[in-house]
């Protein structure tokens, strides 16, 4: 296994358990997601491999909070975008059972994770949500999954607004499969896991294939389509890079509306 800085990775008991481990926050940079593609492309050699987990390392305070800042900047953005987006792109390809185990806020590019995940379990303390419009930008995974997720109505009004929903919303909404108490987490986690571990590798690799070709539109099409609008349209406007600035220096954004 390769020696990761911002990640832990392992392979057990047919599965491959994919942990954050930039404290305090998990923030992703681009040398994190790096990291993440590795791990998962080395899943590609695993035939027998049942699942796929993420979760965040002990000791840090959030799931994931979201995408670095800084690597929205405009000599970084097509790198940080194509290194992010290979993420879910390579996960599609696997087309392994994910798992997400949510303890803390998973926020931004966090929430788009667990948008990306077949079952996720999250602690009564967790919270989600798309806060990327209050930078003046919005979140391209999310705008494609989430609506399929929760429902056209809610999607555009959590990424619309940037509202954050807690761990019971979310359940309701049908965001996450199971909330428990922290404490509890791990085991039901493992509750899961032993009934995929239970199931023939290819019958779950082509089942989940299955469930991602009945999607009304294609995800690549559409991954695609949103990069374009991203990239050549809102990163050139000044409000997409006032809202950047206006982050990293802490203050609220100047709207020009351009």
């Amino acid at each position: 296994m390769p020696d990761f800085q911002h990640i832990k990775f392992h392979i057990e008991d047919r599965v491959a358990r994919i942990t954050l481990a930039r404290p305090p926050l998990n923030v992703l940079n681009i040398a994190m997601m790096r990291e993440i593609n590795s791990a998962l492309n080395d899943c590609t050699q695993q035939r027998e491999l049942a699942a796929i987990l993420f979760d965040a390392a002990e000791g840090t305070r959030a799931f994931s909070a979201g995408v670095a800042v800084e690597d929205h900047a405009p000599e970084m953005v097509f790198q940080m975008l194509d290194t992010f987006h290979s993420v879910f792109r390579n996960l599609q390809q696997l087309a392994k059972p994910a798992i997400a185990v949510v303890d803390g806020p998973a926020l931004g590019g966090g929430c788009e994770f667990v948008c990306a995940c077949d079952v996720v379990i999250a602690s009564d303390r967790a919270k989600f949500g798309q806060p990327e419009i209050k930078l003046g930008v919005f979140p391209p995974i999310a705008a494609i999954l989430l609506p399929r997720i929760i429902g056209e109505r809610k999607a555009r009004e959590l990424i619309l607004t940037g509202d954050l929903v807690d761990a019971d919303e979310a359940l309701r909404l049908g965001l996450v499969n199971y909330v428990v108490s922290s404490s509890e987490l791990a085991a039901k986690a493992e509750s899961v896991l032993a009934k995929l571990r239970e199931l023939s590798a290819v019958g779950l690799s082509m089942t989940r294939a299955a469930l991602d070709l009945a999607e009304h539109i294609g995800f690549e099409t559409a991954l695609t389509n949103v990069e374009n609008l991203y990239l050549h349209e809102l990163m050139k406007t000044e409000d997409a890079e006032e809202g950047f600035r206006a982050f990293m220096e802490k203050r609220k954004p100047e709207w020009k509306n351009r």
